[in-house]
């Protein structure tokens, strides 16, 4: 028997900042809930596109064309090959959608980028 899951609830297992847990999949697609605090780093995904949905909070995502806002409620997809820099100045709760095959820093490796083993912890 199938039973659901609440969203808020799924971020009692994020007990770190930029540190995403796995809460669900549909089809290739990983379903992450992330709590963020202050600056990941520049990155980009080569081959894959990633979406962010602000679940609580607001944060903002700098491109080397500008920056896009985010506030409770909204989403934006970041499309494959886009360097992007997510910023958060106070908690923010992101549920990300992206492909299993998504590194969580691009090619970039930093003291925060988390494996994929990490993340389904």
């Amino acid at each position: 028997m199938l039973a659901a899951q609440n969203l808020l609830a799924a971020f009692d297992r994020v007990t770190e900042y930029w540190s995403p847990k796995v809460i669900g999949k549909v089809n290739n697609q990983l379903l992450k809930a992330a709590k963020l605090k202050g600056q990941l780093v520049w990155h980009a995904h080569d081959a894959e596109d990633e979406l962010f949905h602000i679940v609580k909070g607001e944060m903002r995502i700098e491109f080397e064309d500008g920056v896009v806002h985010l506030r409770e409620g909204d989403f934006l997809t970041i499309p494959t090959g886009v360097r992007h820099n997510p910023i958060a100045d106070e908690e923010c709760w992101v549920l990300l959608i992206e492909p299993a095959s998504t590194k969580h820093t691009g090619d970039e490796v930093t003291p925060l980028t988390r494996s994929i083993e990490e993340q389904f912890s």
